[in-house]
């Protein structure tokens, strides 16, 4: 398991394509899990959520990306778009060494 901590507090139109290709660069290859640590992200717009979705889409065969740590307003994004149904979320991030969901 891999954890990427975000450390921008939005993540729009301003932001988007520079965190998609950062999140790739920082993917291991070797991870089956990688955790996006959203927690400091207080608003994201559609160009972020596609640019999460993006990052998603450039992982490796085996590989899943899940989220941890979003605020109310960034939950509510992934909920109304029903992106929770496409995307594993965690109230905070899980202890290294916890399985994930089967």
């Amino acid at each position: 398991m891999q954890v990427i901590r975000v450390d921008e507090d939005r993540i729009d139109s301003l932001v988007a394509i520079q965190f998609k290709d950062a999140v790739r660069a920082l993917v291991d290859p070797e991870a089956s899990r990688v955790i996006l640590d959203l927690e400091r992200v207080a608003f994201i717009d559609s160009s972020g959520l596609g640019a999460v979705i993006a990052a998603m889409k450039g992982l490796g065969a085996g590989q899943r990306l899940e989220l941890a740590g979003l605020s109310p307003v960034v939950d509510k994004v992934f909920r109304m778009t029903r992106m929770d149904s496409v995307f594993t979320i965690h109230e905070v991030v899980p202890p290294l060494g916890e399985a994930g969901p089967a």
